[in-house]
């Protein structure tokens, strides 16, 4: 770790800086006191010596946030149970050397494209694109050097939306493979009101696909917390899309009635993961996106809702977005040491990432994911906290 890690935390008058936080270094009169809603300091760098900045956010409620600047990860979520007590909701690593190259995506912006694309191709207008192939034979999450794994520039911020940072990248074109040069700004905000409000943003000079996510893995029920097969469940979706043998979409809708992918009413995640049906099969467990109940709605609606009865926490996501991709933790085996040494087992963590669908460029009747020059790639989800009385 980095003596940046040793910095006292400060801010930056808004000004020539722009709210960057630059330690010993800086000018005293270009300092003010840390607002206990919202601090920012060094914290880490990058093997190739690029400074990492630790943005934490706090609320009147007792959650906080922990934020870096390396992919946008959440590194902590701290939420009250129903007795008051807080705990880490979110999986993660002490320290910010491990995301590097041991994370499995824990807490971190997920760009260009969120999810799978076929055999890493696409064509748009006419132009085949080759993407790298760093999923078996399909490209995964923005490839092998995504959004997930560059630093952003933070601005951080507290007014009347709450505490807050945005976010900003410049990925040039050709970058993994993809057309364009993309600006991109992500904001987060927590709120008064226990919400957590991610707002994307994006142009380009250059037509291309965009598909953006929040990539963190929920335990509710703490760091402690052996998995999340207890937590109950409920997705607003009446369908969702059957992956093939590598986990594409099939380009299918299918009906999630009379199958263990219907979580219409509240259920408990473990209640049918082991049932003996070909797509947990292919998944091992849920890896599915869904496609969100929308009706003629716009703009923000229920995606889902998660209970952990044990401690009451809940957890609610509304969504602009098509679609949410469940992932049970799969994948998770047992070789990761997490937070404090603990070993991340079989399902120990869930994701839920708001999303186009999957391998939406080679699927013509999905929702389109391509943004040309003069529009403008807007989507906002909320994550609201809580707990059941």
């Amino acid at each position: 770790m980095s003596q940046r890690l040793h910095v006292s935390a400060c801010l930056v008058v808004i000004g020539a800086l722009a709210g960057a936080c630059t330690g010993e270094k800086s000018s005293p009169v270009a300092q003010q006191q840390p607002n206990p809603r919202m601090t920012m300091a060094p914290y880490a760098s990058t093997p190739d010596g690029k400074g990492i900045d630790l943005i934490t956010l706090r609320n009147q409620s007792g959650i906080e946030i922990r934020v870096v600047s390396y992919g946008g990860t959440i590194l902590s979520l701290k939420s009250p149970d129903r007795t008051g007590a807080q705990d880490d909701i979110v999986l993660g690593f002490d320290e910010v050397p491990t995301y590097f190259d041991k994370s499995p995506y824990f807490g971190c912006l997920i760009g260009r494209y969120c999810n799978r694309i076929a055999k890493g191709k696409f064509s748009l207008d006419g132009q085949t694109y080759t993407l790298a192939t760093n999923n078996g034979p399909n490209h995964l999450h923005g490839g092998n050097k995504g959004w997930d794994k560059v630093v952003w520039k933070p601005e951080p911020f507290n007014d009347t939306r709450g505490a807050g940072v945005k976010l900003s990248y410049t990925s040039p074109d050709g970058e993994e493979g993809y057309p364009g040069t993309v600006r991109a700004d992500v904001t987060y905000t927590l709120t008064d009101n226990n919400e957590l409000v991610v707002d994307y943003h994006a142009t380009t000079d250059k037509p291309t696909i965009l598909n953006l996510t929040q990539h963190s893995y929920f335990n509710l029920a703490g760091a402690k917390a052996a998995d999340i097969l207890g937590h109950e469940l409920m997705i607003n979706a009446d369908r969702y899309t059957p992956v093939d043998a590598t986990l594409i979409p099939t380009g299918e809708l299918a009906s999630v009635d009379g199958t263990p992918f219907d979580f219409r009413t509240s259920t408990k995640i473990g209640a049918r993961i082991n049932d003996a049906n070909e797509q947990l099969k292919r998944g091992l467990g849920y890896d599915h996106n869904y496609v969100v109940k929308r009706d003629a709605a716009t703009g923000l609606v229920l995606a889902a809702r998660v209970v952990e009865p044990q401690t009451g926490r809940t957890m609610e996501i509304t969504t602009t977005e098509p679609g949410i991709q469940f992932y049970s933790g799969n994948f998770l085996d047992g070789t990761l040491k997490g937070k404090g040494g603990r070993v991340y087992g079989h399902r120990s963590g869930f994701c839920l990432e708001t999303q186009h669908y999957p391998d939406s460029p080679n699927h013509p009747s999905f929702p389109s994911t391509t943004v040309r020059p003069g529009e403008e790639y807007r989507s906002k989800t909320v994550f609201k906290f809580g707990v059941a009385k």
